[in-house]
């Protein structure tokens, strides 16, 4: 928690301090009522006493209530001011350490863990400062404050408050002491039921394909009964707090009074009046101690679960990023649009078992370099490596003759364009999609077009009533796989990058549309370097290279006709696709 208030500026600090003014000044007023209070009471037992001294007493303890309530008000303002800005400023700094995570780091996390993060813990430490804050400063004034107004009065009232005080600390400790365990496993649940929720969503059509309705009911019925039982539980062990902090209250202020009549009844004539005006003050004054003991004590309800949100946000705050931004942000070598792969090798992080052994190859300006394999090859790995979505093991992976770690990763992205295995539609325009991000350059509304031609888009995207202004809703659930595929690679076309890649990006489309599709990109992109996963042999056949895999390995290089010829997979992989027939006819 205190690493995370570290984040306050000046101006927070500012806004404490006067919050802090304002809070001992709302103290100093309520604790001056009872002054008043007890100086109507003598006015009124003694004769002769006028009322204008009485309405005066009264008069000064109404401004004292009214002084206290706006200095209240205006510290609401401060604090919640407060709270909102620092739960704005965390959130922007642990959405933007997310992004800035590997995707290994966020897997070591799950999404929904760090969609919980980012919402319902910062919430809590939200919570914290808007009630705590104000109870943290309140509590220890008016405490010690109010018994140092009792302390002279009488040793039997202030044992009386002491001992009122201990069964109240021990309540709170008990407490605590059952139920602080359990705020870490409340957020862990909360996280469950994120990932169950999240699970159902994005998977709705699968369930109910299968009929899993009801499996996926029950699913989320667990989780979300381990996270009510928990709940529950720490709300009822809460609960006991409160009727606790009555009883010790009535109980004080009935011990007050019936040891103030003892004191009253032993007392001379003439401080009897004195004696009931102190057993008034110190009753007052009694219930401040112990108010402020029950706003201490709910501060230590809201403060575990807050420090447990704290400890859950500085674990992703703190984390090591693998992936360093390098410093280049030019290329002076000379060449552009180049690849080359040095004997590079990769395992996933705690793996044993390499995806990736010694592979090497180098990939020229202009040409269309092709990747087939069996299912778990390493295909997609391999080119994930370039991106640096993960960074090689072992060897070196060069872009225009220079590491990429090297790179500043923004220069890096804007060499690449870059096509996703799963087709992935943002809530946008059409247009909005295609020119998602920012390449450094201003793009023209022409070139959207052209993309959109390109990728053989034009066909539906005519058909649309708004055409390229027409909606995406979010995953482009309203458009089709091959659609999505077709505006995937259309954003990428609308980068105008040095490198494409294209991780499977063709499957989704029919024969004839993979076809012209890829004869007009081969023309615009010309001058570019293309990197194709695929598993059809038609799209691949007309790579300058094919490079196959198989169980990590590169097992043969060469142009489709060599392949045939060298390589017994790739022979293996084109028959159970192709007739012999077409093969020989390719």
């Amino acid at each position: 928690m205190i690493k995370l208030l570290k984040g306050f500026k000046k101006k927070d600090w500012f806004l404490i301090i006067v919050s802090f003014i304002l809070i001992a000044a709302q103290v100093w007023l309520e604790l001056k009522m009872p002054d008043y209070m007890s100086e109507i009471t003598q006015l009124v037992q003694t004769e002769g006493s006028k009322m204008k001294d009485i309405l005066l007493n009264g008069g000064y303890m109404i401004s004292c209530a009214l002084g206290s309530l706006i200095c209240a008000i205006i510290t609401g303002y401060l604090v919640s001011n407060i709270s909102a800005i620092f739960s704005k400023n965390v959130r922007k700094k642990l959405f933007n350490k997310a992004i800035d995570l590997s995707t290994a780091e966020i897997k070591e996390f799950s999404t929904s863990s760090l969609i919980t993060r980012t919402t319902n813990d910062i919430t809590q430490i939200q919570m914290f400062i808007a009630m705590g804050l104000q109870m943290m400063i309140k509590a220890p004034l008016t405490a010690i404050w109010a018994v140092t107004k009792i302390l002279n009065k009488s040793w039997q009232w202030s044992a009386l408050t002491a001992l009122a005080v201990v069964i109240l600390l021990g309540t709170i400790s008990t407490i605590l002491i059952i139920v602080l365990p359990r705020f870490k496993i409340v957020q862990k649940l909360i996280d469950k039921v994120n990932k169950v929720t999240r699970e159902n969503l994005t998977g709705i059509r699968v369930i109910r394909a299968f009929n899993a309705e009801k499996y996926q009911e029950d699913k989320f019925e667990e989780a979300n009964y381990n996270l009510t039982k928990t709940q529950t539980f720490n709300q009822k062990t809460f609960a006991v707090m409160q009727p606790v902090m009555f009883l010790v209250m009535y109980f004080l202020t009935l011990s007050i009074y019936i040891v103030g009549i003892y004191l009253i009844k032993n007392s001379l004539m003439a401080d009897k009046i004195s004696v009931f005006g102190d057993m008034v003050v110190f009753s007052s004054y009694s219930m401040q101690v112990i108010m402020s003991f029950l706003m201490l004590a709910m501060i230590f309800m809201i403060l575990p679960r807050a420090n447990v949100s704290a400890n859950r946000i500085n674990e992703v705050m703190e984390k090591n990023i693998t992936i360093k931004n390098g410093n280049l942000k030019e290329t002076k070598t000379g060449k552009i649009g180049t690849i080359e792969f040095k004997n590079v090798s990769f395992k996933y992080p705690d793996a044993e078992e390499y995806v990736l052994k010694d592979i090497s190859f180098k990939v020229n300006k202009g040409e269309t370099v092709a990747f087939i394999g069996s299912t778990g090859s390493g295909k997609s790995t391999l080119i994930n490596l370039i991106p640096r979505f993960y960074d090689a093991t072992d060897g070196e992976i060069l872009v225009d003759d220079i590491n990429v770690k090297d790179y500043d990763l923004e220069y890096l992205y804007n060499k690449l364009g870059y096509v996703s295995q799963k087709a992935v539609m943002f809530n946008d325009t059409i247009e909005g999609n295609i020119l998602y991000g920012d390449n450094g350059k201003k793009k023209s509304k022409n070139l959207v077009k052209k993309a959109i031609e390109i990728s053989q888009s034009k066909e539906f995207v005519d058909k649309m009533e708004k055409l390229e202004q027409s909606i995406i809703a979010q995953g482009g659930t309203n458009i089709s796989g091959g659609q999505k595929q077709r505006l995937s690679i259309a954003r990428a076309i609308a980068r105008e990058p040095e490198i494409y890649i294209f991780d499977d990006s063709f499957s989704a489309l029919d024969y004839k549309t993979d076809s012209i599709l890829r004869h007009e990109l081969k023309k615009y992109t010309k001058d570019a370097t293309s990197l194709i996963v695929a598993q059809r042999i038609g799209t691949i056949m007309n790579a300058n290279k094919i490079i196959v895999l198989d169980k990590g390995k590169c097992v043969g290089v060469g142009t489709h006709k060599e392949l045939l010829k060298s390589c017994e997979i790739y022979k293996q992989i084109a028959l159970s696709q192709l007739s012999k027939e077409e093969l020989e006819n390719a």
